[in-house]
């Protein structure tokens, strides 16, 4: 008879942490390796107790296990050698922009250095994508940003989820409508990232009014092609971005 620990539930230590109708075995089993790995529980250059130990802790099978491992291993997290055993690797060899692990991220805070060159990478390369978007966006492509817009208004400070979704593509309609390709990859690349990011700093916002504004001087400056005005709007927008990760950031170290 096949055991129903194996099939429905995952322990820590005996302790519960998934079953059926919550996270999926495999999907709660790499949230708590990618968390334990992140939050330093399981540090940098350490091994992974054995496949025997590991499967034993938590309750799963070999194959659920080992499944994990290959995910953590593609990601960069891990590294699995023949007698020496299952390494975690240094944090420069992580895919910082996994879902997953962007989620993990999110939930204990992070690392601090992950969101200060995100939004470093933000302010070199969205004020040209806003600048190039005034010159070149196409009548469908400025409606897009619009409706982003509009959808930010409605959501407002109502639905955190709902208004980061509408920022993010605020931001990504904006990158496309430059018209340049390496931009448009950038937003392909780190959606994710980005919603995360969005996410954070619309949690510490203390004005959803400000932000409002911020976002309509970009539409604007866009609407009536002033490039210039653009590029300084989307400035400021970031600025404002980088002053709340900022503050965030601050209150999670406060709150450890």
């Amino acid at each position: 008879m096949t055991s129903a620990r194996s099939e429905w539930k995952l322990t820590d230590g005996g302790n519960e942490i998934a079953s059926r109708g919550k996270r999926s075995v495999r999907e709660a089993l790499l949230w708590t390796m990618v968390e334990k790995i992140v939050s330093g529980e399981l540090p940098e250059g350490s091994t992974l107790p054995n496949e025997a130990e590991l499967t034993d802790r938590f309750g799963v099978s070999r194959t659920s296990l080992r499944e994990a491992m290959q995910y953590l291993s593609a990601i960069g997290m891990v590294r699995s050698r023949t007698r020496a055993g299952t390494t975690v690797l240094p944090r420069e060899n992580w895919s910082y922009l996994d879902p997953l692990l962007l989620d993990v991220m999110l939930s204990i805070g992070g690392d601090e250095s992950f969101y200060t060159s995100l939004i470093d990478a933000r302010q070199l390369l969205e004020p040209a994508a806003a600048e190039h978007a005034a010159r070149n966006a196409t009548a469908k492509q400025l409606s897009r940003i619009a409706q982003a817009f509009e959808d930010m208004v409605d959501a407002n400070a109502r639905d955190n989820e709902e208004w980061s979704r509408a920022d993010l593509e605020f931001h990504t309609a904006i990158i496309n409508a430059s018209g340049n390709w390496v931009y448009r990859q950038f937003a392909s690349a780190i959606r994710a990232a980005l919603l995360a990011s969005f996410r954070l700093t619309n949690r510490a916002s203390q004005s959803h009014e400000q932000a409002i504004k911020k976002h309509q001087d970009v539409l604007e400056a866009i609407r009536v092609r002033d490039a210039a005005a653009a590029r300084i709007a989307m400035e400021a927008l970031i600025g404002v971005a980088r002053v709340e990760i900022t503050d965030a950031l601050k209150k999670h170290r406060i709150s450890r």
